[in-house]
């Protein structure tokens, strides 16, 4: 039997999701007798370092790519030479927007930011100040989890927006934008960030003041599920890029040998807290792997 060699493409290094990804297209790759190479801008999000890794991918000749653009459009010349090079995509998290893919593996980003954003809600009892921190607008994720977070904020007339700036799902820029706030004597009572990664900076900016302000994010990783155990982070919701991963890489798998998958396929929506964030509480190294049957009979 052929051994499939798989490229996986992901943004960055910084985000602590996309390692998890990585390491889910390893671990599923590794369990179907596949093998993966990973492509990653070592400048986070950088659109030149992508299209370069893609050229150089391309000359490696993968059977398939999973693919997260670090732009919704400017790396599509690139992605017209996948696809003419017979290359099949499947698209991971950010869809590709020109041409075909196999299928887009993701999440309800908006559906998610609702959710997060009325847990906050419910536990502010409908009344306060809240700092949003947004994506990177170049980021299919970005728009939907901020219509999301302000959707859901409308159901609750006590709560008043007093900032929303970015943080670039980095968590570095994140601690410097909730820093410029506390710093011009910004009061808030929350913190809902669109990735883990910013939740964590708001964390980090805000040290050890007290009382601490609830902060919240997306994504589900390891640091995060820390935090919430610890107390300092109220909760996240389970946009888990390595299950993604996992049942991209299977997608692609199933794609070469001759089985059809669906085009679109979206995982649940699930906010972790401190009340069931033991399932959560491993690294991703000892998350247990998505079953292919469970989630493809979870579609509509």
């Amino acid at each position: 039997m052929k051994t499939f060699r798989i490229a996986v493409f992901t943004k960055n290094r910084s985000n602590p999701a996309y390692a998890g990804a990585r390491l889910g297209a390893d671990r599923v790759a590794a369990g179907l007798g596949a093998s993966t190479r990973h492509y990653v801008p070592e400048k986070p999000d950088d659109v030149a370092q992508q299209v370069a890794l893609i050229d150089q991918a391309i000359a490696d000749r993968p059977d398939a790519m999973v693919f997260v653009p670090v732009h919704e459009s400017a790396v599509n010349d690139s992605v017209r030479k996948i696809q003419a090079a017979g290359i099949p995509i499947v698209s991971l998290i950010s869809p590709v927007t020109v041409g075909e893919r196999v299928t887009w593996v993701c999440s309800d980003d908006r559906e998610l930011a609702v959710a997060i954003t009325r847990h906050v809600a419910g536990k502010l009892g409908g009344k306060g100040r809240v700092v949003i921190l947004e994506g990177i607008p170049a980021s299919s994720t970005s728009l939907p989890r901020l219509q999301g977070i302000r959707s859901a904020l409308t159901e609750h007339p006590g709560l008043a927006v007093v900032a929303s700036v970015r943080g670039d799902y980095q968590r570095d820029l994140a601690c410097a934008a909730v820093a410029g706030l506390l710093a011009k004597g910004l009061q808030f009572d929350a913190v809902i960030a669109a990735n883990d990664s910013m939740a964590l900076g708001a964390l980090d900016a805000l040290g050890d003041r007290a009382p601490l302000p609830l902060v919240a994010g997306v994504n589900a990783v390891p640091e995060a599920i820390a935090e919430i155990k610890s107390g300092r982070m109220l909760a996240t919701v389970d946009f888990d890029a390595m299950k993604m991963a996992c049942i991209a890489t299977e997608a692609a798998v199933r794609h070469l040998r001759g089985e059809r998958v669906p085009a679109r396929i979206v995982l649940p929506v699930q906010v972790v807290d401190r009340s069931n964030c033991a399932a959560w509480d491993k690294p991703y190294e000892a998350r247990r792997l998505p079953s292919w049957g469970v989630v493809m009979a979870a579609q509509r």
